[in-house]
């Protein structure tokens, strides 16, 4: 892991990566400012996990918050999984789920 990352991990103890690229990038939606702990929340700790229909190595991890920046919203925390490695790509807040396949579900 190079040091412009913080290592994450998943609900299945995998470890994903988030780099300082991503997070500035997660950080350009000014409802994400502070909230590094419900990223590491929903990764860790998600309601439901699906497959996009698009990739099915783009894994969107959802988690559902009473209180947001935003009002009630969904976090959305989407990560590529590959073989050797697995990242986050984005992550913001919704008012509803991602469709895709349900890999996941609590």
């Amino acid at each position: 892991m190079s040091e412009d990352s913080t290592l994450l991990s998943d609900f299945r103890g995998r470890s994903i990566r988030l780099t300082d690229e991503r997070r500035e990038h997660i950080l350009e939606h000014p409802e994400m400012t502070g909230q590094f702990e419900r990223l590491m929340e929903t990764i860790g700790s998600p309601q439901t996990v699906v497959a996009t229909t698009t990739d099915e190595n783009v894994h969107v991890y959802h988690r559902y918050y009473e209180s947001t920046p935003v009002t009630r919203k969904f976090l959305l925390v989407v990560v590529k999984i590959l073989e050797a490695d697995a990242f986050v790509l984005t992550a913001f807040f919704s008012r509803r789920e991602k469709q895709g396949i349900v890999i996941w579900k609590v």
